[in-house]
């Protein structure tokens, strides 16, 4: 099991993970923060990048701030950095 910290900016242009800066993973959803669906685009997002299922992708901590730690549940914190960076 792997956790990041995720700078998420909602209502982007498109949905894309940038990059990782400083230990924190940046990302873009078109998604509103509205009802979660942000949050949910966000793990659907990671979890595409990383080829795990979208059930193993949760938010830990950061529902309602652009500040979240998401948990990634199969691989561990050196393997998702490699799966983000590719």
């Amino acid at each position: 099991m792997a956790e990041i910290a995720v700078r998420l900016r909602p209502r982007g242009h498109r949905d894309e993970l940038i990059g990782v800066e400083d230990g924190v993973l940046q990302a873009r959803v078109t998604a509103p923060p509205v009802d979660g669906k942000a949050n949910k685009a966000l793990c659907r997002l990671i979890a595409k990048r990383v080829g795990v299922a979208p059930s193993r992708v949760t938010l830990v901590r950061g529902a309602k701030s652009r500040h979240k730690l998401v948990r990634v549940e199969g691989l561990d914190p050196d393997q998702l950095l490699a799966r983000l960076d590719g």
